[in-house]
């Protein structure tokens, strides 16, 4: 069976991809439904979804346009979820490599400095590397990746101790092949399964971090995003429900999407630990 087979066999990973289709598509129709800078005062204050033609979600306390808000909100989450994992594996993934297949002190040593990043709590990391580099994109990004690396270098780790002793391995160093090229040809393709599962999970909790950064007015002042917006409307939920639920059901759907694709991947990918299940 393939792997798009085993992979539509799981009707939530389906129904995740779609809802994650519709939010790309929603990023990538924002400058063109959207032309206007979404910090544009449109119309009054606080009108209500569909009060008005043309505002399907209403505006803000500002007189801004919340659905344009959540339009070119979804470019920055999913933009920066995406580049901060990228970031995130591109430094776990050869620290856990190097780790898991020399072992000994080069292991202890890697091991050590990755704990040094787990002993202080991921979001409080977040902050203060935020506040120290001044609130942008670009710091979030680097901020998320950082407090993001370790687990990708431990499960990296893992995986590599399990598969550096294996008769194919063995065998490429009989022939007179390089550490280098077992540890990029031999078993680095044969862990990308879990990599590739973990990295979409990443995503969502980057998303996650940068709305909350946002939230808490760390996030970028020249970029909309959602946790901005749910930020900005906290002091009127009572009086403008809508300016805070629909920037959260944005976040929402976006990250139960990640999960059921990731847990999609995971079955498409290991139909044996499926199968167990």
């Amino acid at each position: 069976m393939s792997f798009f087979a085993r992979f539509a066999q799981n009707r939530g990973a389906l129904v995740g991809l779609i809802i994650l289709l519709t939010i790309i598509l929603m990023a990538l129709l924002a400058p063109f439904l959207y032309p206007d800078s979404p910090w544009r005062m449109v119309q009054r204050p606080f009108l209500a979804p569909m009060e008005v033609e043309g505002f399907l979600l209403g505006t803000d306390t500002m007189g801004r346009d919340v659905a344009a808000g959540i339009m070119h909100g979804a470019w920055v989450s999913l933009l920066i979820g995406l580049v901060s994992t990228t970031v995130a594996l591109a430094i776990g993934v050869p620290l856990g490599a190097i780790a898991g297949y020399y072992g000994g002190l080069i292991d202890d040593g890697l091991m050590r400095f990755t704990e040094f990043f787990q002993t202080i709590p991921n979001f409080a990391l977040a902050i203060v590397l935020v506040a120290i580099m001044q609130p942008s994109v670009t710091s979030i990004v680097l901020a998320i990746a950082i407090v993001s690396w370790p687990p990708v270098a431990r499960l990296v780790r893992a995986e590599f101790m399990s598969l550096r002793h294996r008769e194919y391995v063995e065998a490429a160093r009989l022939v007179g092949q390089t550490n280098r090229t077992i540890i990029l040809r031999q078993i680095l393709p044969n862990t990308l399964s879990p990599i590739i599962v973990l990295a979409s999970l990443m995503v969502a909790t980057a998303i996650l971090l940068e709305s909350a950064l946002s939230f808490l007015g760390l996030g970028d002042p020249n970029v909309m995003s959602w946790g901005y917006m749910i930020g900005a409307a906290r002091t009127v939920i009572r009086q403008a429900w809508w300016l805070s639920f629909f920037p959260g059901l944005a976040i929402l759907l976006t990250v139960l999407a990640l999960n059921l694709v990731g847990e999609g991947l995971d079955d498409a990918l290991n139909p044996k630990l499926s199968r167990e299940r």
